[in-house]
């Protein structure tokens, strides 16, 4: 005897999946920021140089003196001079005073004084650099500068987020099924 036979089919379920990704958009401002440096105050005195040239003496050893000096000199000069002039006129009297000594004074005094003295020729002064005198005073230089802090003013900014949250749909795209049948035997 043969049995009755059970025919199963079976149908599997599909779903489908359907996603949206999610979307992150993030963006950060600047910062407003606003700076400011305020000059430092600086503050220079300074005191000049000074150049000092003294040149009187190289100028007098050329014969260019000034006024004053010259007047000086020629007091000095005829003072002198007149002092000479007393001693020769002392000496000449005491020569004139012992005449009976031998000689004849008054024509060797005649003689001393008619000859001109001897001019010098071809004499020239040449100043030297040292009579040049030279003084330097450098000039002084003060600084004094104060710095001074910079103004910072500084605003942060929120970063600006945009969030789309993703999603995932899903479709049952065949349902499961199971079938059975029963197949009886064929009688003959």
């Amino acid at each position: 005897m043969e049995m009755p036979r059970l025919i199963m089919q079976n149908i599997p379920g599909r779903i489908g999946l359907t996603t949206t990704p999610p979307d992150l958009k993030m963006e950060q401002p600047q910062a407003d920021l606003k700076i400011e440096q305020p000059p430092a105050e600086l503050e220079i005195t300074t005191t000049p140089s000074k150049l000092t040239i003294d040149q009187t003496k190289a100028w007098e050893d050329l014969e260019r003196k000034h006024v004053f000096k010259r007047i000086e000199e020629g007091a000095q000069q005829g003072y002198q001079d007149w002092l000479a002039g007393m001693a020769r006129t002392a000496e000449e009297g005491d020569e004139m005073m012992r005449i009976e000594i031998e000689g004849n004074p008054l024509a060797d005094q005649a003689r001393r004084n008619s000859e001109p003295e001897p001019i010098q020729i071809g004499v020239h002064f040449t100043p030297s650099f040292d009579r040049v005198k030279i003084a330097y005073e450098p000039a002084k230089v003060n600084i004094e500068a104060t710095p001074r802090k910079p103004v910072i003013e500084a605003t942060p900014n929120k970063p600006v987020v945009n969030y789309t949250p993703g999603s995932v749909k899903v479709d049952m795209l065949q349902y499961p099924e199971v079938k059975i049948d029963v197949e009886y035997p064929k009688q003959k």
